[in-house]
C-alpha cells in the first residue's frame, strides 16, 4: 500500500509522467511486492526557483531533470527488496526516458496499517480489509 509523491521540473510533459507513473508501479510490483491495482501516486511539477538542491551530494551529478520519489510504504521491505526497487525503477527510467540515474533519488518512509484510512474514515485492518463487491453480485 505506498502511496508516492514524485517532484519534478515544471515543464515535464504529461507523456513523461505518464510514463514515470507507469515505470514506477512496474518497479513496484515486480521488487517491492505491491499489487497491481495497489496504484496511489500525485505527481507536483516544481519551477525551477522552488527546486533547491545540491548537484553533487551523494551523486555523480544532478541535473534540472533531477526526479524525487517520496513514498510511504505500511509494510516493511527487506534491505534486499529496496535495493533491487532502487536499480529496476532506476534502470527503467534511464531505459525508457534517457533519465541519468544520478537524477533519480528516492526516499522511502514506513507507517502502521493503523496510519492509514483508505476510504469512508475507516482505520485500515489487514485482517478485516474489505474489498468492493462486484458487480456480478449486485453490490452485496
Amino acid at each position: 500500500m505506498p502511496f508516492t509523491r514524485i517532484s519534478c521540473r515544471q515543464d515535464c510533459s504529461d507523456d513523461e509522467i505518464d510514463r514515470i507513473s507507469a515505470i514506477l508501479h512496474q518497479a513496484l510490483v515486480s521488487e517491492f511486492a505491491v499489487p497491481e491495482k495497489d496504484r496511489f501516486q500525485i505527481f507536483e511539477r516544481v519551477p525551477e526557483r522552488l527546486r533547491v538542491f545540491d548537484s553533487h551530494y551523494l551523486s555523480a551529478g544532478r541535473t534540472q531533470n533531477f526526479l524525487l520519489f517520496q513514498i510511504t510504504a505500511g509494510k516493511m521491505r527487506t534491505r534486499e527488496q529496496k535495493q533491487n526497487f532502487y536499480r529496476a525503477l532506476s534502470d527503467g527510467l534511464q531505459r525508457e526516458l534517457g533519465v541519468s540515474p544520478a537524477d533519480v533519488m528516492v526516499v522511502i518512509q514506513f507507517t502502521q496499517a493503523e496510519d492509514w484510512s483508505f476510504s469512508a474514515g475507516t482505520l485500515f485492518t489487514p485482517a478485516v480489509a474489505v474489498l468492493p463487491a462486484s458487480p456480478a453480485s449486485g453490490g452485496k
